[in-house]
């Protein structure tokens, strides 16, 4: 399993090689959003469904569960995501980011009892996040058009392909046995109620108290992934306007 994996990783490294041979240009200031009647649509059924089953949820997660157990959750989660982000760094050229996950994963999973702890960050070595969307950023693959999917929210067709590639190449996953792997699922599950409940307020404004929550969600979506990836817009970055900014 994990070698055809690798494999599809290695053909889709070479195809978004091959279309990195032109630096991607910077992305336009206008959201590129070809497909949007679809993607509202699918915005609508997420936000019924955030509104029906995973707002309540999370809630009822974020009172039930003290916060000391949803902290060794999400630490857990989180641990699960350094080899993964160790193998992109690495692909991504960039030594630095590949060391200090490393370092970190081994320290958080000794020490820090498979992750539920966190003592790396307490000695300076910090979560580097990254992913395979970010990967083709690196070659040079351009962000594509916007999109929503339904069930996992905002997302564009370069960072749509590096979250299939993530989760189908993903070490852990690949090597992990049975019920191991039920249960890091279970910590992800876990770890994205937790979020889901901090960040109540704010993701309760855009999608419920915003004019249009469908073009609040796409802008703060590009805006932020833009800002993780270091880039700036054709226009430059001050050609972003809050349409909802008083």
């Amino acid at each position: 399993m994990l070698q055809k994996n690798g494999k599809a990783m290695v053909a889709l490294g070479l195809s978004a090689l091959a279309l990195a041979a032109c630096a991607a240009p910077p992305p336009p200031s206008a959201p590129y959003d070809p497909y949007e009647s679809t993607n509202r649509a699918f915005h609508g059924f997420n936000r019924g469904l955030d509104r029906a089953l995973l707002r309540p949820t999370a809630k009822t997660y974020g009172t039930l569960v003290p916060v000391p157990v949803r902290q060794g959750v999400s630490n857990f989660a989180s641990n699960l995501d350094l080899p993964g982000d160790v193998v992109n760094g690495a692909l991504q050229g960039n030594p630095e980011r590949v060391v200090q996950n490393t370092f970190r994963f081994a320290i958080n999973s000794t020490i820090g009892l498979a992750g539920l702890f966190d003592p790396a960050t307490v000695l300076g070595l910090t979560h580097d996040k990254t992913d395979f969307g970010e990967t083709l950023h690196v070659w040079g693959v351009g962000e594509g058009p916007y999109l929503e999917f339904p069930g996992l929210g905002p997302s564009t067709t370069r960072d749509a392909v590096g979250t299939a590639v993530d989760i189908a190449a993903n070490p852990v996953s690949a090597l992990l046995p049975a019920p191991e792997k039920y249960y890091a699922t279970g910590a992800k599950v876990g770890s994205k109620l937790g979020d889901r409940d901090r960040y109540s307020e704010t993701i309760d404004s855009v999608l419920y108290d915003s004019a249009d929550s469908y073009s609040q969600t796409r802008l703060l979506y590009l805006q932020n992934r833009r800002f993780e990836l270091g880039q700036e817009t054709s226009g430059g970055s001050d050609d972003f306007i809050d349409p909802y900014e008083d």
